[in-house]
């Protein structure tokens, strides 16, 4: 999880993800709207029975914030909470996946994520294997994950039914932030943009004063790092009846921009 405001819980109890599964949440900054859900949320686990730990990220002073959060409320806790310290260029490491932080620029100790999967598997030829005398079966398996098989007395090698390896797919979250080249240089080529897009352009001098971004300014960085979508957040309440404003000064800009709306799901296909 990246970032959790108010009403966390209550918003996974209704798109019924479970709590109890989750492992990670990565803060951007220590302003409330980012970490005022956690008490609730750890209260909630530990009421349920949770055993395993939970690992909570986030810049300079996590481990102050951390002790903070678990004594709110009067309850036993019943599991660990692992806090880490990051700073920018930092990097967790999961078997699947890398999380790595970029500096970004909000006033206050703040960081950006950058989830990037690690390379894929070359796609399989099954015709070609096939062709090779191999049967269909659990072969197919060893020669995908990089196995040499032997059929019939005859040796073959996984690049032989086995493509090149393919680029993992990468998503950049920015937490709230003014434009920077941090951002655009992490962000090269990702395939999900989530970038502050708070206010509009005629309100750019609360924006900068504020640390935050117009629409028209995340869209930018969109183009600039040659993104494939862009899904501005942390929209000002001031559009929350119609943030039409926002999309029609970043579409000219960046096409395939759109606007966070709670329970969105965006699906990113792998690589061909």
């Amino acid at each position: 999880m990246f970032d959790c405001g108010e009403g966390t819980q209550q918003q996974m109890m209704k798109a019924k993800t479970g709590m109890m599964n989750l492992t990670s949440i990565f803060i951007t900054h220590y302003h409330g709207d980012h970490f005022l859900g956690i008490p609730g949320l750890i209260q909630t686990m530990s009421f349920q029975g949770r055993t395993e730990p939970l690992h909570i990220y986030g810049p300079r002073w996590i481990h102050e914030l951390v002790n903070v959060l678990i004594g709110l409320g009067y309850y036993k806790l019943t599991f660990k909470i692992e806090d880490h310290e990051l700073k920018p260029s930092d990097v967790v490491e999961n078997p699947e996946y890398t999380i790595r932080t970029i500096k970004t620029d909000h006033g206050v100790p703040s960081l950006g994520y950058v989830l990037e999967e690690k390379p894929l598997l070359g796609r399989f030829n099954r015709e070609r294997a096939i062709e090779l005398g191999i049967p269909p079966g659990p072969l197919f398996s060893k020669l995908h994950s990089g196995e040499t098989v032997f059929v019939a007395g005859k040796e073959i090698k996984p690049e032989q039914v086995v493509g090149p390896t393919r680029p993992g797919r990468k998503i950049v979250y920015t937490g709230d932030t003014r434009p920077c080249d941090a951002v655009i240089k992490a962000a090269k080529n990702a395939n999900l943009l989530i970038h502050d897009g708070t206010l509009s352009d005629d309100l750019q001098d609360w924006a900068v004063e504020s640390g935050h971004s117009t629409a028209k300014e995340a869209a930018t960085v969109a183009s600039k790092a040659d993104v494939k979508e862009l899904v501005l957040v942390h929209i000002s309440s001031r559009y929350s009846e119609d943030p039409t404003p926002l999309l029609k000064e970043a579409k000219p800009i960046f096409k395939n921009t759109s606007i966070a709306k709670e329970f969105m799901e965006i699906v990113i296909p792998y690589p061909k």
